[in-house]
This record gives C-alpha cells, structure tokens and sequence, in this order.
C-alpha cells in the first residue's frame, strides 16, 4: 500500500489525458466532419466534472487551451486544454481526475455501532463509569493532499469567447475586350458566378473610362480606338468610292 506522499507525487507527474494517438484521432475525426465526443475532467474550469461535449475545432498546441469543445445542452464553443477532457466515457459513480486516472466515489459507510446485543446488569449502588481508552493518532505527512477550504471556494475561470472567422468578400472580375473595328463587350465575374456577359459598351466610355483608371491604361486604349479609326475611316473612303462608281453607273444605265 503507498503513502499518501507517494500518491501525491504520482499525481503531479501524470501525463496529460489526451495522448498524441488521441490527439490525431480527433484530428482525423473532424476532417471526416463527426466531432468526437468527450468528458470533462475534474481540471476542467467552468464545467462540471465527467459531462460530456463535442470537439468542433483544433487551434494551434502552442496557444494551450487549443480545443474548441462544444459542452452537450449549450450553444457555446470553450476552449480547454488536453488535460481538461478525456475520451474515455467515465463509468457511472466515478469521476476522471487530471493525469487519466479513475478515482471512485466514496460511498456512505455506516458508523460502526457499539450496542451489544447480551443485556449487563449494573450494581444499582455503585456505578461504574467507563473511561474511553485513548486513541493513538498517526503522523500526518506534509506531502498528504490537504482538504480544500470550504470557506474559499474556487473562482471559475471566464469562458473565452469563441473565435470569430472573417468571411472572405468574393473577388470581382471585370474583363473589357475590344476588336480591331471597334467594338467593345465587358464580362463581369461576381465570384464563381458570371454576372455579366458580352455586354457591348461605346467607344466613348471605354476612353472615359481608362482616362479615370491610370495614365498607362489610358495610353493603350488610345491607341487601340486610334486604330480603329483608321479601320473605319479606311471602310469610308471605301464604301464611298463605291457609291460614287454606283452613282456613275446608274447614269449611263439611265441614259
């Protein structure tokens, strides 16, 4: 049977509940998306000892208290170290210590009666008094774990608010194609989803618009709508000249 100093110093030197296997199951389990379930030890703060809670995120082990638990009934995310959960259910009557030991619940021993069941007849002139033998009280070691104080209860510690993800704004694609008579379409891409497409668009807005955006888009626009005032200037003189060969013809036709 070891001391009380023994047991004390056993206690301290426990690992923590949750081993590396464990801890890389629950990983695994959670990128499969079923949260592990897990019970509370006696260290964990701010909950009752042995209730259960699913694990719903890991953070990073240098943070400490890097599991987000889920307590069963509450709505809330905690954070608690590897120490303050298990993954063994623990069985009815028993709590979980810190370390992963199971310790049993004292059960109410009756106090041990003293009547005997034969009856002894006292003299009724002189009464005999029984004097109690003395008890012999055993050395209490410096090392035996000291009862708590029930006059200073333990303050729990405050919940740490659940860690808030920022949502990501969804990027936007605005893409503007022109061709070499001129004309102009924009495409606009909202995400995954395309809002906009083959929108046609003046030549005139499109140099409005890359006067406003940067010098350099502006210098390539230009000389892209100077290029196709070539072009068109070009079918002009052309189509003129047709009309013009036209007009002709249908005066001798006329003649």
């Amino acid at each position: 049977m070891s001391s009380p100093s023994t047991k004390s110093a056993s206690r301290r030197s426990a690992p923590p509940v949750l081993s590396d296997a464990e801890l890389a199951r629950i990983a695994g389990e959670l990128a499969e998306g079923k949260p592990p379930m897990v019970w509370f030890t006696a260290a964990a703060v701010g909950v009752a000892e042995g209730k259960s809670g699913k694990v719903v995120a890991l953070d990073d082990p240098s943070a400490g208290d890097f599991l987000q638990v889920r307590p069963t009934g509450s709505k809330d995310v905690l954070s608690f170290g590897p120490s303050e959960v298990t993954l063994t259910k623990p069985a009815r009557g028993t709590t979980v210590a810190p370390g992963g030991s199971a310790r049993t619940r004292p059960e109410s021993v009756p106090a041990p009666s003293n009547r005997k069941d034969n009856t002894v007849t006292q003299p009724s002139t002189l009464p005999s008094t029984a004097t109690p033998a003395p008890r012999s009280l055993a050395p209490v070691s410096d090392d035996a774990p000291k009862p708590a104080s029930a006059s200073a209860p333990a303050t729990p510690r405050p919940a740490k608010a659940p860690a808030v993800r920022k949502a990501k704004a969804p990027e936007v694609t605005v893409t503007l194609t022109g061709t070499a008579d001129g004309e102009w379409t924009v495409d606009v891409v909202n995400g995954k989803k395309r809002s906009v497409k083959g929108m046609a668009v003046s030549s005139a807005a499109v140099a409005q618009a890359a006067k406003i955006l940067h010098p350099e888009v502006e210098e390539v626009v230009a000389g892209i709508l100077e290029a196709a005032r070539g072009v068109q200037q070009a079918k002009v003189a052309q189509l003129q000249a047709e009309l013009e060969a036209a007009r002709k013809l249908l005066e001798e036709l006329g003649d």
